[in-house]
């Protein structure tokens, strides 16, 4: 099953960018664009509406080994025979850590940002966004401010969060949806410590040899996500990751310090493929 993607960049190295929960390719546009260079001869970015995302199909049941296969299909698909860098954040940094374990030979250099490989219990963060998300009166709704307005007044006031999450809702005709598979996620977040979006696939990957390949883990200063106490796990996936504290950003680091993750990623494509 191929996955809705869009392009940027004319010439140079193949690179690849994954969203988290609840986003989708585009929030990397800026990033990708930036990479590319002005000419878009820098770099050819692909960004990814993973499953359940965006426009790429919904799946029945989730798992980051079912994303990882597809996200590697469609970047075969995208160009047969060569490598890719691909840029996780957040879920698609999951994503993309069990993609690059799990299909090495696709996979050329790793950028993950502010996630660990670990499970991180359950999905509070998120369960009041999907609550939301499902309570709110789609057949109501006049207007994308009409959602705004119930979201804020309902949810979370915070407009940023508010802009991020409502990119999911899509008019068609007369009638609203969510583009997100909001059911989906909904069941996962009633598992609590039984989530399998917040855990990590220790048993998918237990097979797998070390990634061999150059990693730069890109960690928010103000994000809780990366703890000192997962530098030890991630070095016995990835044993040559670089660890890039940002300061000032938080988990979205990709948002708060776009200058800083494009610098990063830009000096990644350069290095050196051999140890």
């Amino acid at each position: 099953m191929s996955l809705h993607t869009l392009s940027v960049g004319t010439a140079g190295p193949r690179i690849a960018f994954c969203h988290g929960l609840f986003g989708q390719g585009r929030n990397w546009m800026q990033i990708a664009k930036a990479v590319s260079g002005p000419s878009g001869t820098q770099a050819r970015a692909l960004l990814v509406d993973l499953p359940d995302h965006g426009r790429s199909p919904w799946s029945g049941a989730f798992s980051f080994e079912g994303y990882a296969a597809q996200l590697a299909d469609t970047l075969s698909a995208a160009a047969p025979g060569e490598r890719w860098t691909l840029v996780g954040h957040s879920l698609g940094g999951k994503t993309a850590m069990v993609a690059a374990l799990q299909h090495a030979e696709l996979i050329e250099r790793l950028c993950i940002v502010d996630i660990a490989p670990k499970s991180y219990g359950d999905l509070h963060r998120f369960r009041g966004y999907i609550e939301g998300m499902q309570r709110m009166p789609l057949s109501q709704l006049a207007s994308r401010a009409d959602a705004d307005e119930w979201y804020a007044h309902e949810v979370e006031p915070d407009p940023g969060v508010r802009a991020f999450l409502l990119q999911n809702l899509r008019r068609e005709g007369d009638h609203w949806r969510w583009q997100a598979n909001v059911e989906l996620f909904a069941a996962d977040a009633a598992q609590g410590t039984a989530s399998v979006i917040a855990d990590w696939p220790t048993a998918a990957v237990a097979g797998c040899a070390a990634y061999p390949g150059p990693v730069v883990w890109l960690r928010g200063g103000e994000s809780e996500y990366i703890t000192d106490a997962d530098v030890e796990t991630m070095r016995t996936y990835f044993p040559r990751v670089r660890q890039v504290t940002v300061k000032g950003a938080g988990h979205w680091v990709h948002a708060d310090s776009p200058g800083v993750v494009v610098e990063t990623i830009t000096r990644l494509l350069r290095a050196p493929l051999s140890s």
